[in-house]
This record gives structure tokens, sequence and C-alpha cells, in this order.
């Protein structure tokens, strides 16, 4: 789609340019197929530069600017060869690329940071990334720098904590959540279809503390997390009562993808098949391959 109203499109990553009227452009498939009235400027954050995928002493950095084809061929690359084997959470990358149901010339353009900053309940980017506790850094006008998990920043359907002018710079995903254990479950009511349920545990390292964390996400307006101490792993009974206590009836979403109440059963009936991938062996005092604890 044509954006009309569109007169300048100004190669920038500094705030301190944005003005109303203006949007920031980094792949833009979402932008161009929703169109616009009102905009006048796009903000070009593709000639920042960013690098789109950095391995750190403290985990991975992953630019907003990262397409969705890069951050999938990244197990394969040279900088993940030193990682791989000890971030057994990148088996996750992939299933949550291919959620998008999307063709090549998607993934070659839309990135992760326009899909986190879309917050669409079935952003496969804000699965992701907030089921591994991945931290976004805001750039703001004046200079201001913060930072937020990405759990809180998106806070509902198309809508987030970013305030006029704010840009998402990176996201950034702890080393220890890349050495979790985890789980990946998703539902769509069609084979090609949007996601209407998507699910993610993980058990954390011990070092790390253990615990078990259960993200929910597309079958709710905004990601939600339950997390349980590694000493008091959930029974069954536990993470359904968690269910009920974390996500109330008005927060499962309703659209052509899904009613809430097919949404919330399949919420239930996910959760408990992660917790049992993960958690069987830890409730009777054995490990996951049959030896004792």
């Amino acid at each position: 789609m044509d954006l009309s109203t569109v007169t300048d499109l100004v190669p920038t990553a500094d705030p301190a340019d944005w003005r109303a009227g203006d949007a920031w452009l980094a792949g833009g498939t979402v932008l161009f197929s929703y169109g616009s009235q009102t905009l006048r400027r796009l903000l070009d954050l593709t000639s920042a530069g960013w690098p789109a995928l950095t391995v750190t002493d403290d985990g991975l950095e992953i630019a907003a600017t990262c397409t969705v084809a890069e951050l999938w061929a990244f197990e394969e690359s040279r900088q993940a060869v030193p990682v791989r084997e000890r971030w057994s959470a990148l088996d996750l990358v992939r299933p949550c690329c291919d959620s998008f149901v999307a063709s090549f010339k998607i993934w070659n353009t839309s990135t992760v940071g326009g899909n986190v900053c879309t917050s669409l309940p079935a952003g496969p980017m804000i699965s992701l990334t907030a089921a591994l506790d991945g931290v976004a850094e805001v750039w703001g006008p004046g200079g201001t720098r913060r930072t937020q998990p990405v759990a809180e920043l998106v806070t509902g359907e198309l809508r987030n904590t970013l305030a006029p002018g704010e840009l998402l710079r990176a996201i950034r995903v702890p080393d220890h959540a890349l050495r979790s254990r985890t789980a990946f479950r998703r539902l769509s009511l069609s084979n090609l279809g949007r996601s209407g349920v998507l699910l993610i545990g993980r058990v954390d390292p011990p070092d790390a503390g253990g615990g078990f964390v259960l993200t929910v996400t597309a079958s709710t307006r905004r990601p939600v997390q339950l997390r349980f101490p590694a000493d008091a792993p959930p029974t069954a009974a536990d993470l359904a009562a968690a269910l009920d206590a974390a996500i109330p009836p008005d927060l499962y979403h309703d659209d052509i993808h899904g009613l809430p109440e097919w949404r919330r059963d399949m919420t239930y009936r996910l959760g408990e098949e992660i917790r049992s991938e993960l958690l069987t062996g830890l409730l009777d005092g054995t490990t996951s391959d049959g030896g004792l604890r």
C-alpha cells in the first residue's frame, strides 16, 4: 500500500529528530499493510547499521532492525558456534519464526523490533523474547534511555508502553534463560492460520535458581508469565489455579482466529502438557532421564 500522505523519508535513529506525524521505519510490513491518513514522515532505522545479532558474555543482543530471516539463520552462523551447545533455548527460535506463517518476502523484511512494537497478541517475537526474559532497550527524545522486560512492554492488543518519539533499540536475552530447558506449544484454527494459543515453558539452570517459568501468549491480549521456584514445582492443580488467578476472562483475546473460551481451554491444556514435559521427575524425585535426584 502506498502511504500517500508521506512526504519525506529521513535516515535517522535519533529520537531528537522525531516530531508529530512521524513513524519509525524498520521493516515496515505492518505499516504498509495498514496504511495511514496521518503520517507525514518516515524515520528510516535501516540506515543505522546496527548489527542484527551480537553474542556477549551476558547473553544475546537482538537489534530492533534484525529481520526474521536473520534470526532464523542465527544458529547456523559463525557467531553461534561457541554457544550453540550451551544455549539449548535456541531451539525455540525457529518454531517462533515459523509461527509467522509468512512468505520469504516477509521474513526478509519484517523485523523483530517491529513485531514487538506492533504488539499484536499473536506476535511470535513477543512470545520468544518474553518467554526468555528479554529486556528491551528504549531510546527517547532528549537522550533518555530506559529498559523494560518485553513481557511488561506489551500491555494489550496494539498497545505498549512506548511514548511518542521513543524507539526500540534492541532486546537483550540473558544467558541464564538461553541455557534453560524449554518446551514449545502452539495451536491455530487452521494449518496455516495465525496463532490462537502459543505457550513456552522453561526450567532455568541450577545456578540461576532452577525455577519453572510458563509464558502465555496469543491466547491473551498481552503476555502473562507464571513463575514457580525450584523447591516448589507446580502440580497440575497448582498450575491450573495459577492460571485462574493470573488470567481473568476478559484478558483472553477474541477475534476470528479463536473464541476466548477455546483459547482458555487450550491454554490450560497446553500449559499442562508443558508442565508435564519439563517437570516430570521433579515431583517424584527423579530426573527426566529416570535417574534419582
